[in-house]
């Protein structure tokens, strides 16, 4: 497979050019315009950060990629999918609300926020892969329903992936709450006894008769759960949860054939902006200051190569020395390993370590890129262009 490319351009601004018309010229350089947008519902899929987090892309940025959009003919939201962990983002409303908190209302942002699927994480359509993890990709229908896709990256560390960057945003972040179940674990719910009061709601949506009340206490059945994720949303105790139980290179696998799912026979592009690199994913509620310095802004037509330049640049980076990195590399008597990196084949090797290996050291990112190459999400060969 050719390289693919990818457009690369750093923070630094001047007088004539501030960072938004800095990533507006990007995107253009990228392509973006080779797109035909005349009439076309556009989703742009970006994570809207939980509330109290601030590391979070600012939405100043997503307004640009929207108007970008409308000056070309298309019809673009804003979206995401609920989660399936209990926070300010587990259902519609609250989805908005955060959403609208962190800035991202449509007076701001010039277009409307969809939560794509739906009130409580079911309203999902059915995608055919056939992968070799995943047969039937469960989808944000909104997200499904539009024309071209748009995926806009905070790339950052990540306690379960390695790094959360544009696989993640798409392949996690597009599935529905059963979606998530699917590619987190075995795809089944189960009860805390200490959290439960018994009331027999999430008995009363089950359309499967998977919860049972013993003893004043709910039980999933595993043998009759179905994985929907209704139990979840409507539970008044948050007593309910998902079973996080495969693998990390498991979770990676789904994720890479959930992406090619949300992204397979129509228009995509992708952006990934390093900045505010925290250890951890925009789905906590607290942020740790960066791990890295802020880096640039990427845009591609390649999501798998997009990732692996975005970790490939951050691996090349100094360490913050008060973060979470720096401790780590600290504690291990390790020097920052920028000095360790090449050019080789192209692309840019990684030193005797991995800064994210190094913050979370039961993860790994590469099984995701190696996956998506294999799948066909695209290829891990790129031409950076500096612009």
């Amino acid at each position: 497979m050719d390289k693919s490319k990818v457009f690369f351009t750093t923070f630094r601004t001047n007088e004539h050019e501030n960072l938004l018309d800095k990533l507006r010229r990007l995107i253009k350089t990228a392509g973006f315009e080779t797109i035909d947008f005349a009439e076309k519902y556009t989703a742009i899929k970006l994570h809207f950060g939980e509330y109290g987090n601030l590391a979070f892309l600012r939405p100043n940025y997503a307004k640009v990629v929207a108007d970008y959009v409308k000056e070309l003919g298309g019809k673009p939201f804003l979206t995401d999918c609920n989660t399936l962990y209990v926070g300010s983002r587990k259902n519609a409303l609250d989805h908005m609300d955060t959403a609208y908190v962190n800035g991202f209302s449509p007076l701001q942002t010039g277009c409307h926020v969809i939560i794509a699927d739906g009130l409580k994480g079911t309203d999902e359509t059915i995608v055919p892969i056939d992968g070799e993890y995943v047969k039937e990709a469960k989808i944000g229908h909104a997200i499904m329903d539009a024309d071209i896709f748009i995926s806009l990256s905070h790339f950052k560390g990540h306690e379960m992936a390695g790094f959360g960057g544009a696989i993640k945003n798409i392949g996690m972040g597009c599935g529905s709450r059963a979606g998530k179940m699917e590619q987190h674990c075995e795809g089944k719910p189960s009860a805390d006894k200490e959290l439960c009061v018994g009331c027999g709601a999430c008995r009363k949506i089950c359309a499967h008769g998977a919860p049972v009340i013993e003893n004043g206490k709910a039980k999933i059945d595993h043998n009759l759960c179905v994985g929907c994720g209704r139990c979840l949303a409507i539970c008044p105790k948050d007593a309910i949860s998902a079973d996080f139980a495969d693998s990390v290179a498991v979770l990676n696998y789904k994720m890479a054939e959930y992406s090619l799912a949300v992204c397979k026979d129509r228009p995509c592009f992708h952006i990934s902006l390093i900045c505010d690199v925290s250890p951890n994913c925009d789905c906590h509620s607290e942020n740790d200051v960066p791990i890295i310095p802020d880096i640039g802004m990427l845009a591609s037509f390649d999501p798998v190569a997009l990732d692996k330049v975005c970790a490939d640049l951050c691996n090349q980076a100094e360490p913050v020395r008060e973060s979470e990195l720096g401790e780590q590399l600290a504690k291990h008597g390790e020097h920052a390993p920028h000095e360790e990196h090449a050019q080789e084949g192209g692309n840019l090797s990684c030193g005797k370590h991995d800064h994210f290996h190094m913050v979370h050291p039961d993860t790994e990112w590469r099984t995701c890129i190696s996956h998506a190459v294999k799948i066909g999400l695209g290829t891990d060969q790129y031409e950076l262009v500096r612009i």
